[in-house]
């Protein structure tokens, strides 16, 4: 059971979490554990973890489908890289149960300034509008699918930050196009994480639907912003960039002590 406070603070969460899938693809989970650990104030991180990769993956859905609308979900690519990725989500989520929390979180931090990084280098790169499944991308959405399926299990978290450019690496397309698809593997990475943590008892099943509710509010918003800044040169990926490193920070600021 959580209290009334912790609903209020998590109904909030959820709309941040909300807003940046629908704005950025991802964000979900490297947001909802941070927040739920520090804001709501779960205590355990492993349940944090749990509890925010079946928040997110619902939310994900539901923005999957607002973004579905807008017809820039390329299904064939997103669904080759999804499968991939889920086989690599179970083995990595059983062993970043075994990790010690803290520090699982400290490394899940470096991991995003990383791929801040990568994002800041290819700000400028529009990409295409329009890629299908061929049988020259899909060894590269199958080998990247599986890597960033077992890093997002690792890790506990959806894995939009990371699939958003392996997408865009792996085909080609433009990172609207890629924000959409990767809902799709954020949806499939985060149940299948959320199982796995279901399992061994680690997911707060009332703090899930209060996130699950704030997440629809948010997504909608997020989803209307992403589509007007798609329209200008680089500012789409400045933004996803930006958000990742302001987390990272923090992250590693409240777990820098961790060995």
């Amino acid at each position: 059971m959580i209290t009334v406070m912790q609903g209020v603070l998590g109904l909030g969460s959820g709309a941040l979490v909300g807003f940046s899938l629908g704005l950025v693809g991802g964000g979900g989970s490297i947001l909802a554990v941070p927040l739920m650990v520090y804001v709501v104030g779960v205590n355990n991180p492993h349940v944090a973890i749990g509890t925010s990769a079946i928040a997110v993956a619902a939310n994900a859905a539901i923005n999957l489908g607002n973004h579905a609308r807008g017809g820039n979900v390329h299904w064939s690519c997103a669904l080759v890289f999804a499968g991939a990725g889920i086989v690599g989500a179970l083995g990595g989520s059983i062993l970043g149960k075994q990790m010690d929390g803290q520090n699982l979180l400290a490394w899940f931090a470096v991991l995003m300034l990383m791929i801040a990084l990568l994002m800041l280098k290819t700000r400028s790169r529009l990409g295409e509008h329009r890629v299908a499944i061929s049988s020259a991308n899909t060894p590269a959405l199958l080998g990247l699918g599986l890597v960033t399926g077992t890093l997002s299990g690792f890790f506990g978290i959806g894995g939009g930050f990371l699939i958003v450019p392996a997408l865009m690496l792996a085909t080609g397309m433009s990172i609207m196009s890629a924000i959409s698809s990767s809902l799709v593997a954020v949806t499939a990475f985060g149940l299948t994480t959320a199982l796995s943590y279901a399992w061994s008892g680690l997911i707060s099943w009332t703090l899930a639907l209060v996130f699950i509710i704030g997440g629809i509010v948010g997504g909608l918003a997020g989803t209307a912003t992403a589509r007007s800044l798609s329209v200008r040169r680089g500012a789409l990926n400045v933004v996803f960039a930006i958000i990742i490193i302001l987390v990272a920070l923090y992250m590693l600021a409240r777990n820098i002590y961790v060995t």
